[in-house]
């Protein structure tokens, strides 16, 4: 049930249901971080791997020493600058975090979320939410209400609608050795807005321990067969009498139906391409294309983050 009314949403987490919710991020499914059940019910709706750990949501940074424990004074100053707002931070776990929200390991991620419905909910709880985007395993997250009940409209009782997300890709999420800051994934807050609060940044190319959540190389992707492009004219010619979709940044083909074409920007930003980015792929994903093509953006600032996406999306 889509519905506008948080204390809808409270009476179910507080009945340990699990309840989808908005963030300027993505949609998340939400539970008590403490109740062990509802957090499993995350993981089976989902079909989520128990080795990828979840996020845990708070109300302010006042409430961090709650979920985590000796934090560097360098994450203090990432969460002054960027909190509330889609930064998570990797810090050693308190000793009360389950193994579930962690995927075992002494390190939990944990931000304070930045829409006003959201908020409203965590103040009105007496504890924090983990919330994983609010879709299957690797598909696209959802950035609307309808996004989620499409995907579990038999699931979930309660789907607290705050609107179309603002920013409309995750977190970035660093994590910390001493003094080090470290990126697992890129998203909403560009690394050029993290380094000039703390100097250059460290960054994990790969790794076969997941850390974090989006490190898995399949993820937020489409049904749809989903391939690069770096030469549109080309692929378009070379798949002629195909029914094919494009993600573009800024400019439309003329030669194609403009069903088919989702253009991220017309006005050549990145903030507003991120912010359409899920969207085009639910409404092409929709259409039973043979295959979707995407093009590369400029690989700087949240450009960085939609490539990232991209390339998790394409197989």
């Amino acid at each position: 049930m889509i519905t506008t009314s948080i204390q809808k949403a409270v009476e179910a987490l507080n009945k340990g249901e699990i309840v989808a919710i908005p963030t300027e991020t993505v949609y998340g499914l939400a539970a008590n971080i403490y109740n062990e059940q509802a957090l499993k019910a995350i993981f089976s709706t989902k079909k989520r791997p128990a080795f990828n750990p979840l996020i845990v949501h708070i109300e302010s940074i006042n409430h961090l020493e709650k979920v985590a424990k000796n934090i560097p004074e360098i994450a203090y100053r990432l969460a002054n600058a960027f909190w509330p707002g889609p930064l998570t931070l990797i810090l050693e776990k308190q000793p009360e975090i389950l193994d579930l929200v962690t995927a075992g390991k002494t390190t939990v991620g944990v931000r304070v979320p930045n829409h006003p419905v959201t908020l409203q909910l965590l103040s009105e709880l007496d504890f924090p939410v983990a919330a994983p985007s609010a879709n299957p395993f690797t598909g696209i997250s959802p950035t609307t209400a309808q996004h989620v009940f499409d995907y579990f409209e038999k699931d979930l009782n309660v789907i607290l609608d705050g609107g179309p997300c603002q920013n409309g890709v995750e977190s970035t999420i660093v994590g910390f050795d001493s003094e080090t800051v470290i990126l697992y994934r890129h998203g909403a807050i560009a690394i050029e807005a993290i380094e000039k609060v703390v100097g250059q940044i460290e960054q994990v190319t790969s790794s076969s321990e997941i850390v974090a959540p989006g490190m898995l190389k399949l993820h937020y992707a489409p049904k749809t067969l989903t391939l690069f492009t770096n030469d549109l004219a080309n692929d378009l010619q070379k798949y002629k009498g195909q029914k094919v979709g494009l993600v573009l940044f800024q400019n439309s083909i003329a030669t194609l139906p403009e069903l088919q074409q989702e253009v991220l920007s017309q006005k050549g930003s990145l903030e507003e391409a991120a912010q359409n980015l899920y969207a085009a792929f639910h409404r092409l994903d929709a259409q039973n294309l043979d295959f979707i093509l995407v093009e590369k953006m400029p690989n700087h600032g949240l450009g960085k983050t939609i490539n990232d996406r991209l390339s998790r999306a394409v197989h």
